[in-house]
């Protein structure tokens, strides 16, 4: 009896870190800003043919609609009600979406968005996605309800209203966060609203959270709210899966909140990844990717099971956040993918004009590509598999659909077989299962490795791709006892190469 309440213990401790993906599908995608009808399709003619976990969506519950500037990007995250529509369409679609991407195994990730409402300046009306009214100078909200009870005006303790402090806990967790409309979390009517609302999407069928803004609430106000969570739908996961909880807290170290608060709620976001990792591949503050052999903890980075980790972010690649000036493109993908540390996702962006000033981006607001009415354009696909409509598509990229494979192959191998110049040449295996090996370096590498791997000729993913029998680029060939040269000009497209045991010719 007592090792069986052990072990149940255990298992409902591990539940929310789970991302509740299927076997040898190790990453998910972030779809900023998709229409659901475009995100069904992607699952079905891309993402579950490639190996794709599952897909971070935007919010999808009701947002006030801000004209000036023109909709931006964050109008999402200003939140009316827990109606389910949005510029990404509604309810119906979104039904939609989440059955087709399940019954082909890709699950759906939701941007909660539960810390507060839209901003006090929103005015009043019906300008909210479902047309909803609502009042925020009265903080007036009939369609969840919420009144000026159910907000944290009596607990702020700045002089605004707003977190002048980040210094300052309670004002980080009890002010408003840049003037949105603060929700009593403490309350127990309002703990309800919220997990009503998730448990609708669980209903639905999504697996899991990203809780936005966890750093803004307090860690025993998320646990009670997700303590009222039900068990994911038994039509697509096992019976007693939780959903899976990663929290949005920024922890560069610099502040006295820190991301082990939040673990015994879930996985938090660990942006120090995405920020230390672009310090190393630029250069900066004289670092080497030879200092990257006990990349994770030994970074003072959160346990890799409890660690969601990205190269950048929506916020970031906006110089919003953390880490903004240092992100990566698919450099960093190729490192993430292939290391063993945390669980990896995969940014998908869309193009912005942007306008630099003071070396600021004025143009960071700039919403997704929209028609005149403000209606999401849908994502086109090129000839060559490309996206059209100005989506940037990175998880469509070679290298990086193809570091995805990479990472479910190796899933559960040890990292193995390092071997470093002292500089910027660094390779690792992944046990048996695959091999990588980087250049960044001004000077060409040319070097005979331990790979691990067995016998044979194996194709490089990064410069091509294995093709029934033939490969469309760089061959490698692995020796009976399982050396390879290597060989990488420092002026190559693509700087590193990366075998693995299914790319074998």
């Amino acid at each position: 009896m007592g090792i069986y309440f052990l072990l149940l213990i255990v298992g409902l401790c591990w539940g929310q870190y789970n991302p509740n993906t299927l076997p040898k599908r190790t990453s998910i995608v972030h779809l900023f800003e998709w229409r659901w009808q475009d995100i069904a399709l992607e699952c079905e003619r891309y993402l579950a043919p490639n190996g794709f976990g599952g897909v971070q969506i935007s919010p999808p519950n009701e947002n006030v609609i801000v004209t000036d500037p023109q909709q931006p990007w964050w109008e999402r995250y200003q939140p009316v009600s827990y109606k389910l529509c949005t510029r990404s369409g509604n309810e119906t679609e979104f039904r939609d979406m989440v059955t087709r991407c399940n019954n082909v195994g890709v699950h759906i990730y939701v941007d909660a968005v539960i810390n507060h409402m839209c901003g006090a300046n929103a005015g009043a009306g019906d300008h909210a996605t479902c047309g909803s009214y609502f009042n925020a100078k009265t903080e007036d909200f009939p369609a969840v309800p919420y009144s000026g009870w159910d907000f944290n005006d009596h607990k702020c303790k700045s002089r605004s209203g707003n977190i002048e402090n980040y210094h300052d806990i309670s004002q980080v967790r009890d002010c408003r966060l840049v003037s949105l409309l603060d929700l009593a979390l403490e309350k127990d009517y309002v703990r309800s609203r919220v997990a009503e609302y998730m448990n609708h999407l669980i209903d639905i069928g999504v697996a899991g959270f990203r809780i936005d803004a966890a750093k803004h609430m307090w860690p025993g106000d998320v646990k009670a709210i997700l303590d009222k969570l039900k068990d994911l739908n038994t039509q697509w996961f096992p019976e007693g899966t939780k959903p899976f909880i990663y929290q949005e807290v920024i922890d560069l170290g610099g502040e006295p909140i820190k991301g082990r608060e939040y673990f015994g709620n879930g996985r938090v976001t660990e942006f120090k990844y995405s920020a230390k990792l672009g310090t190393v591949i630029r250069k900066w503050d004289g670092e080497k990717m030879a200092y990257l052999k006990n990349w994770g903890e030994g970074w003072g980075f959160v346990p890799s099971d409890k660690a969601l980790v990205f190269v950048d972010n929506h916020d970031n690649q906006r110089g919003h956040g953390a880490g903004g000036a240092s992100v990566l493109t698919f450099w960093g993908f190729g490192f993430m993918l292939a290391h063993p540390y945390g669980f990896t996702r995969v940014m998908s962006s869309f193009r912005w004009p942007r306008y630099f000033e003071n070396g600021k981006d004025i143009n960071d607001w700039v919403g997704p590509p929209s028609n005149s009415d403000g209606s999401i354009k849908p994502v086109t696909i090129n000839a060559d598999t490309t996206c059209g409509n100005n989506w940037v598509c990175e998880h469509r990229w070679r290298q990086i659909k193809n570091m995805v494979i990479f990472r479910n192959v190796v899933d559960g191998e040890p990292f193995s077989n390092w071997w470093d110049n002292g500089s910027n040449q660094v390779a690792f295996g992944r046990g048996n299962k695959g091999f990588i090996i980087f250049n960044n370096d001004d000077w060409s590498l040319n070097v005979s490795l331990q790979t691990g791997l067995p016998a044979g000729t194996y194709c490089d993913v990064i410069s091509g791709q294995k093709e029934g029998d033939f490969c469309t680029a760089v061959e490698v060939h692995v020796a009976a006892d399982g050396m390879a040269n290597f060989l990488i000009g420092n002026e190559d497209e693509d700087p590193f190469i990366a075998i693995h045991v299914d790319a074998k010719l």
